[in-house]
């Protein structure tokens, strides 16, 4: 007979997670446990799956809090399925793509320039002439900027 629940340590075994990774994430309201009698913290065993898409979607660099509200509407108790899985992947795709596509022009203008602000040269990408982007805050606005501005 299968175990109907996981203690943490068997959570943390069976899914490569560290017990206090887990705990961080019933924290955060990623899984869920429930106390036995003895108040001993059990998992259902869909935490096993739960656990697993969390770490993939942390892996492509998706923040907890998409995350956890991503997981917020799937039914609890229930092992999150492939077209569980369609849904919550195809709602963090656009994000992962513009992520991408800043990477790849942070990536590209490397070869032009570090973005030191040195305006030495009269082709800097990111020159700002008195300083005018600073009205609009800190950071290095034109080389964070979207694709098109």
């Amino acid at each position: 007979m299968i175990a109907q629940s996981l203690s943490v340590g068997e959570v943390a075994r069976r899914s490569g997670v560290a017990v206090s990774a887990l705990h961080f994430y019933e924290r955060q309201g990623l899984i869920r446990s429930h106390r036995t009698p003895g108040n001993q913290r059990r998992y259902d065993r869909d935490v096993l799956r739960r656990v697993a898409i969390i770490r993939v979607a942390q892996d492509v660099g998706v923040p907890l809090a998409e995350i956890a509200a991503s997981l917020a509407t799937l039914p609890d108790g229930r092992t999150p399925t492939r077209d569980d899985w369609a849904k919550l992947s195809s709602g963090w795709a656009a994000a992962l793509d513009a992520r991408i596509a800043t990477l790849q022009r942070l990536r590209d203008g490397l070869t032009d320039c570090i973005g030191c602000g040195c305006l030495s040269t009269g082709h800097c990408p990111i020159r700002n002439a008195a300083d005018r982007l600073g009205r609009e805050g800190p950071g290095a606005r034109r080389l964070m900027a979207p694709a098109g501005d």
